[in-house]
């Protein structure tokens, strides 16, 4: 049985805490927010825990075997530095952190304790994303030119972070995963409307070897929810929408095909291929229960999580990069891969 210890009970923690008492290897054993109001609500789903405003007093080795954080960014680093120190296996919402010098530290603590460092990258866990993995790897959509990731939404409003920072490290888990490689470069632009020093809206690219990129379009000031992932490939095409509540993936078998060079104009005429669409079978599965169940496995059976620091830092890698380019105006910032490709 892996004792838990959820700090953060705002937006998400709730969600943690709810998933860790329901699964059969766990135990939430402590909780921490500084609003006690709140702290005193989502008790009642744990209520043998130790509830406390201060997140020091349920980092103790002997009342918890593994940390959950699920604070503001800015947050990340001195809660999972607190609790790597004291030996204990640490969870960290997206993003791991807001550096990469933050995110090395982190990794070389955990490694030097022997203790898990693991990434809330929870689209990493859905059937919709390796779907999509599957249809890449087996070649049905033939090579990758570009993916397309739109994430919008009327608010939530963040104070902490930029619509970047907040939004994007889902998609750019996303992206990582389904090329199977690390960008080349990236550029980001954006405005800020409500609070000049904080942007809502951001276009990222990250630019791939081998012509291929991928574009991401975040924003907290849109009218509708959208949740929409487009993989184009020069055989076929998939889509994943997230609010869609049945068939989340669609599979088209569209596509252009460029004649054979010629000198003589008329014979230059692209071809356009309209098959079939599909929507293939997804084995569903509550996306946090399956990552939090994964974090649980890979504690007692001593395994390398999906999501561990390394990938953490990669993601967070792309966005301290497009973060400089969004101060820049959008200017390019080269990126180079610090992991072998074995664990990208």
């Amino acid at each position: 049985m892996v004792r838990i210890g959820v700090i953060g009970l705002g937006h998400w923690g709730p969600n943690l805490v709810r998933v860790f008492t329901t699964l059969p290897d766990s135990r939430v054993t402590g909780l921490s927010d500084m609003n006690t109001d709140r702290l005193r609500q989502i008790s009642r789903q744990a209520p043998d825990a130790l509830a406390a405003p201060r997140a020091d007093d349920i980092l103790d080795p002997q009342t918890i075997d593994a940390a959950v954080i699920a604070t503001p960014t800015r947050t990340h680093y001195a809660l999972a530095k607190q609790a790597l120190r004291r030996g204990i296996h640490t969870f960290v919402e997206k993003p791991l952190a807001a550096s990469v010098q933050e995110c090395e530290e982190l990794i070389e603590l955990a490694d030097k304790q022997g203790v898990l460092l693991f990434v809330g990258h929870v689209f990493l866990y859905t059937p919709a994303v390796a779907k999509l993995k599957e249809l890449i790897l087996r070649g049905d959509l033939g090579r990758v030119s570009y993916i397309s990731c739109t994430r919008l939404n009327l608010g939530p409003i963040r104070r902490d972070v930029n619509a970047l920072w907040d939004l994007a490290p889902h998609d750019i888990s996303i992206i990582l995963e389904l090329m199977g490689r690390f960008p080349v470069g990236v550029n980001c632009q954006g405005l800020a409307y409500l609070d000049e020093r904080i942007h809502d809206v951001c276009f990222l690219t990250l630019r791939f070897t081998e012509k291929s990129m991928a574009l991401v379009h975040v924003s907290w000031l849109d009218p509708n929810k959208r949740r929409l992932i487009t993989v184009v490939g020069d055989k076929k095409m998939a889509i994943y929408d997230d609010i869609e509540p049945l068939e989340k993936v669609k599979v088209y078998d569209k596509g252009v095909e460029a004649p054979p060079e010629s000198d003589i104009f008329a014979d230059f005429h692209f071809s356009f291929r309209y098959g079939d669409t599909y929507s293939p079978r997804l084995n569903e599965v509550e996306p946090l229960k399956a990552e939090c169940q994964h974090f649980i496995d890979c504690i007692q059976e001593g395994k390398r999580p999906k999501t561990d620091g390394a990938q953490g830092l990669e993601v967070v890698r792309v966005l301290e990069a497009a973060h400089s380019s969004l101060l820049d105006g959008g200017g390019r910032v080269g990126l180079v891969s610090a992991l072998p490709a074995a664990v990208r």
